[in-house]
Parts: structure tokens; C-alpha cells; sequence
């Protein structure tokens, strides 16, 4: 039976230029498909969230890039936690799937990993993908 499920992903760029954004932002999402299997038709929609050093590009624009004609996008700004990580691209895409939760894999890369500290190694967790998974 298919279901909407929500997958979670971030990745940090080194600065804050719509080359860097797109380029990371699309670096994301392939992994993000790519692991979970995830068909262009099967998104239902899909919403962002950048750090406020973070403005010189909607990160949508790499889903448009990538074909994401037809999908709702929606950016924001994440919540500015004084210590939080910056530089800093968020996802969460809605899925039409018939996937368990437990099958979804969610995608941190780069300094992106430290939003899960819990995660150490992808053996402690199964939902951690490092870049090297990618």
C-alpha cells in the first residue's frame, strides 16, 4: 500500500554563492534518490530550509535543475540556535511510497553529519549515509 513518508537530508556548502548552493543543494538530492530509490514521480513535494549565512540562492533551483518541474517547493529559513551548525542545507522530501520506515534512508553529507550526533559510524545507525556511501 503506498503511503507518504518523509525523508531527511542536509548537506553545508563552503560559501554562500548560488553556484555552491545549487551545486550542494543538487548533490543532496541525487544521493537522497539514489539511495532510496526514489522515482521523480513518487515526490509529492519537497521543503527547504537554509542558516541565515546562507541567501544568495534558493536551494529549489537545483531541484528545478534536476527536472522537479511538477513538484511543490517551498524554502525557509531554519531557526537561528545560537551554536548551531551554519552554512547549511536542509531537505525534507515527501514521498509516495510503500517503503516501512525503517527502509528510508536519510542522507546527512559533509559537516552535515554532526546534525546527528548520535550517529558515530553507519553501523550505529542505518539511516546515516557519509559521503563515501554516496
Amino acid at each position: 500500500m503506498m503511503v507518504v513518508r518523509g525523508v531527511r537530508g542536509a548537506i553545508t556548502v563552503d560559501e554562500n554563492s548560488k553556484e555552491e548552493i545549487v551545486h550542494r543543494t543538487e548533490e543532496l538530492l541525487r544521493a537522497i534518490v539514489t539511495v532510496n530509490k526514489i522515482q521523480t514521480n513518487d515526490i509529492a513535494s519537497a521543503i527547504f530550509t537554509v542558516t541565515d549565512d546562507l541567501n544568495a540562492e534558493f536551494p529549489a533551483v537545483a531541484a528545478r535543475k534536476l527536472g522537479w518541474i511538477h513538484i511543490p517547493l517551498l524554502c525557509s529559513r531554519e531557526i537561528p540556535v545560537p551554536g548551531s551548525l551554519g552554512m547549511c542545507v536542509r531537505v525534507l522530501l515527501h514521498i509516495n511510497t510503500d517503503k516501512n520506515p525503517e527502509e528510508i534512508v536519510h542522507v546527512y553529507l559533509r559537516d552535515a553529519r554532526k546534525l546527528r550526533p548520535d550517529i558515530g559510524t553507519p553501523e550505529q545507525d542505518k539511516y546515516y549515509v557519509s559521503d563515501s556511501q554516496t
